[in-house]
């Protein structure tokens, strides 16, 4: 029974490993390559493409977003009752959900673009952006489904290599459609007298690789449906449940799952657009130029881009957990249960608290690391002051994920709603009393995720008696992230006097990672066991016994 058990930790924390490093991968990705992007769009371009972006956000949770964690939940459940034909028929059923969803916001956004560009957005121009990611919702309602199919199987593998294959070819066809229709809107502009349809044109053509990318995805993942299709059917034909669920009943549960993750992941990410939204009005009502608010909301593209890197962590773990919660609530094993949220927060914590000491430390050198090319000294800033919410945020993510694996949907939505309140308030205060700009924006999202991991861990507390361990989890990585922090800062200052450029930064990053890792395994951060559970776990072991920050077994 032990080994069984431990066998089943070990592949949810591998699972989960797979997928949090797919999602560190495609975000270093999507890192690198707007690079370049900025580049060629400039801050104004960026601007609306981030606009663009976060309007697509919210129309991609309504469409698609729910799906991958409704039917992971679903079709795990039927799998744990050994009901393969019912989880099959859950696969079904989500498609035609999916397609009858995605082609409706489709349609929506590509017609209304104009509309919401203007009167939601404040921000016209974006349009073009929003016209050319409106096909990429319904390639993506079809893909998540796909991908909550798989994990509920019990396997990330697809899910994460379909990530990887999205994001190298949104990359590709980003930089190069960025670059071709800024000419395009040049000429244009030439014609029309408006400079500002060269970066939207060029906002335009880097939203293509999303659509591209997103199109990849989706066919790897057919062909891995095609490829496993017929070892799925022979294990269905041993399945000897005796009733086959009615779709109507499916369709059902289906949407009561869907609807209240659809309201808290709309209302947990609309914060975005609100804050657009407020940020275009409240500034040009204060004398700011439009293109000037669009240059810096590109500046808090920038910044977003590196906080969404170690953020993609939580959002893979939580995904990875959802099934081994459902199945340790379904067999009533309160320990199990325990177990999983333990080690999904402590793991996410583990990367994302040293990940905002060194936004802390090195905002502004990473920034020019990326950048070399822009003024990068109000993002620095931005990364300095938004390090916080990077733990509140994450942290928020998991426990959000871990609410809806324990059947308490409604949670999050309150949660999300009065957050959102308090986030709304605290803005419109900071822009218009504290005038504090493009900060303020960053301020109130402290307050909206301090607020949402207050509540989340009450309900959690409340659903299943879970208290969260500090030390380990908090306290330890807490010292470690100081500890980095303060001898990398002490690295890039010397050795940027010296020798200076990107260097220092890459020099100082790899000390930060460095003593990190030794000041947390000499505290007792991770022990030996847990390290096993990692990927490499057996390397990684020996190599930290050679390097003395393990203690040796010793057998009497």
């Amino acid at each position: 029974m032990g080994k069984k058990k431990k066998s089943k930790g070990g592949s949810f924390l591998m699972q989960g490993s797979i997928l949090a490093a797919a999602g560190i991968i495609t975000k270093i990705i999507g890192a690198v390559y707007r690079i370049p992007m900025l580049n060629i769009m400039g801050l104004k371009g960026q601007g609306y493409y981030d606009m663009a972006f976060q309007v697509y956000s919210i129309a991609l949770i309504i469409s698609s977003y729910s799906l991958p964690v409704a039917v992971s939940k679903l079709v795990s459940f039927k799998m744990a009752a050994g009901e393969r034909k019912n989880a099959f028929r859950v696969l079904k059923a989500s498609l035609i959900i999916a397609t009858l969803s995605g082609v409706t916001i489709m349609v929506i956004v590509f017609f209304g673009a104009e509309a919401i560009a203007e009167y939601l957005m404040g921000a016209k121009m974006s349009c073009y952006s929003l016209k050319v990611l409106a096909p990429g919702l319904l390639i993506c309602a079809i893909m998540a489904v796909f991908r909550g199919y798989f994990q509920g199987m019990g396997t990330m593998i697809p899910t994460a290599i379909s990530q990887i294959i999205e994001q190298l070819l949104n990359a590709i066809v980003s930089v190069v459609g960025a670059a071709v229709l800024l000419e395009n809107g040049k000429q244009m502009a030439k014609v029309q007298g408006n400079n500002l349809l060269g970066p939207a044109y060029s906002a335009a053509g880097g939203t293509l690789g999303t659509v591209a990318g997103a199109l990849l995805g989706l066919l790897f993942l057919l062909f891995c449906y095609v490829a496993f299709r017929k070892p799925m059917m022979r294990q269905m034909k041993r399945d000897t449940s005796k009733e086959l669920d009615d779709y109507r009943a499916i369709f059902k549960l289906l949407i009561l799952t869907i609807a209240p993750i659809i309201l808290s992941t709309t209302i947990y990410n609309s914060a975005n657009v609100i804050d657009s939204a407020m940020f275009n009005k409240i500034m040009g009502a204060q004398g700011t130029s439009e293109a000037v608010c669009a240059e810096l909301l590109g500046k808090l593209g920038q910044y977003y881009t590196l906080f969404n890197v170690p953020l993609a962590v939580a959002s893979a773990l939580g995904s990875s957990v959802i099934p081994g919660l459902v199945s340790a609530a379904e067999n009533h094993d309160r320990r199990l249960l325990h177990n999983r949220i333990y080690t999904v927060i402590r793991y996410t914590m583990l990367i994302v608290i040293p990940s905002a000491f060194g936004f802390f430390a090195l905002g502004q050198p990473i920034m020019d690391f990326l950048w070399p090319n822009v003024d990068n000294v109000t993002q620095g800033i931005m990364l300095k002051i938004g390090a916080i919410s990077l733990v509140f945020y994450s942290l928020s993510t998991v426990t959000n994920t871990v609410l809806q694996g324990l059947d308490r949907m409604m949670e999050p939505v309150k949660n999300a709603m009065v957050s959102l309140i308090l986030h709304i308030v605290s803005l419109f205060i900071m822009l218009v009393m504290f005038k504090w700009g493009i900060y303020a924006l960053i301020g109130s999202k402290i307050v909206f995720s301090l607020c949402m991991c207050i509540m989340n861990a009450h309900d959690i507390r409340e659903a299943c008696g879970y208290l969260q361990e500090s030390r380990k989890t908090f306290v330890i990585p807490s010292i470690a992230g100081a500890v980095m922090a303060i001898l990398a800062w002490a690295v890039h200052f010397v050795l940027d006097t010296f020798i200076g450029g990107r260097i220092a930064t890459l020099i100082a990053l790899i000390v930060a990672v460095a003593v990190y890792a030794v000041v947390l395994l000499k505290m007792g951060g991770m022990s030996e066991k847990e390290l096993l559970g990692l990927p490499k776990g057996h390397q990684i072991v020996i190599v930290c016994k050679k390097c003395h920050l393990l203690k040796e077994r010793r057998y009497y």
